[in-house]
């Protein structure tokens, strides 16, 4: 079925004329089709830099809520047009590659969730943002990795939580309120990369450098961070301090709305344990500027959730916001 969609509207990756200024064309088309392009901090830097607005998965799909336009083209990955598709059910969400998965999502298959819910009568199921919209229809509310640990916190103390699928947010959350949460085993593979020993011999050659670390990260990890938190937390915090250098522990992406926001200031990619210089999402850089204009171009590939999951996936997000 797809290929045969491939073959009537063409690939995503198929050439442009010579010459074409893509920036300015996908500008011209997002105009034209009342279309606003939403791009996470993973991407890569050209395509952050033709997005309308930049941000974490969950900021994108509120913002894009509160636009007027009809068409969203999400770059990121599979589980983010969903969620986007769940807060703008009336408008046409394209997302640029349906093979930009994320290892955290798939770690927690909705049929596995759903048997563990089973196994474990009277819990209170706690998923982090980044799951499918199958998996957001078995849950009770839904957490970023920015108020985790606040919605968790206004839950009954004796209530009893599953939590998932990130093991290292779990772990950190019940660290931090002294739960007893059920912690689902599934991780994002590039945060596991990340290791203490690599973080201890940046800080050993950048004395007095602030380390930065995603909640997704293990345990040791975090152990040697000065500020922990989400990307927003990050930002926010460097924004802040412009003064200071900085090494970072997560999806080296980051590092260009970084350097944009704070362009005199330090920032050191802490490299992952495969010995790459930067630890990267490969998922993530599968969006490219090419697809984008393609994507644009035919309006495909589109996201849509079915009707019964929709219904269920939006009420825990929506709990979420009441709560937060």
């Amino acid at each position: 079925m797809i290929k045969e969609e491939w073959k009537l509207k063409g690939s995503i990756d198929e050439p442009v004329p010579l010459g074409a200024d893509l920036a300015a064309e996908i500008r011209r088309m997002c105009k034209e089709k009342n279309a606003v392009v939403m791009a996470h901090y993973y991407t890569p830097g050209d395509v952050q830099d033709a997005a309308d607005f930049i941000g974490d998965s969950l900021a994108l799909a509120r913002k894009a809520a509160g636009t007027e336009a009809d068409v969203i083209v999400m770059c990121g990955v599979h589980f983010m047009a969903e969620t986007c598709k769940l807060l703008c059910p009336g408008k046409k969400v394209l997302c640029l590659d349906l093979k930009a998965g994320c290892s955290l999502a798939d770690s927690c298959p909705s049929a596995e969730l759903e048997a563990m819910k089973r196994s474990h009568p009277g819990h209170t199921v706690v998923s982090y943002v980044n799951t499918t919209a199958a998996v957001k229809a078995l849950t009770d509310v839904v957490v970023t990795s920015g108020n985790a640990e606040r919605v968790v916190g206004k839950l009954p103390e004796d209530e009893k939580i599953i939590f998932g699928p990130d093991y290292n947010l779990g772990d950190y959350i019940n660290g931090a309120t002294g739960r007893r949460m059920l912690l689902w085993r599934g991780g994002c593979h590039v945060h596991e990369r990340f290791t203490a020993e690599a973080l201890r011999r940046l800080k050993a050659c950048h004395p007095g450098a602030v380390v930065m670390a995603h909640l997704e990260c293990k345990a040791d990890v975090l152990a040697e961070a000065d500020v922990k938190g989400s990307t927003a937390v990050m930002l926010e915090y460097a924004a802040a301090h412009p003064e200071l250098t900085y090494i970072v522990a997560t999806e080296a992406g980051i590092l260009h709305e970084m350097r944009r926001r704070c362009p005199s200031t330090e920032f050191i990619a802490v490299p992952p344990s495969t010995g790459d210089a930067r630890n990267e999402c490969e998922y993530m850089k599968m969006n490219t500027l090419l697809k984008l204009y393609n994507t644009l171009k035919y309006e495909w590939p589109e996201v849509n959730v079915p009707d019964d999951i929709a219904q269920r996936a939006v009420k825990p997000i929506e709990r979420m916001l009441e709560m937060s």
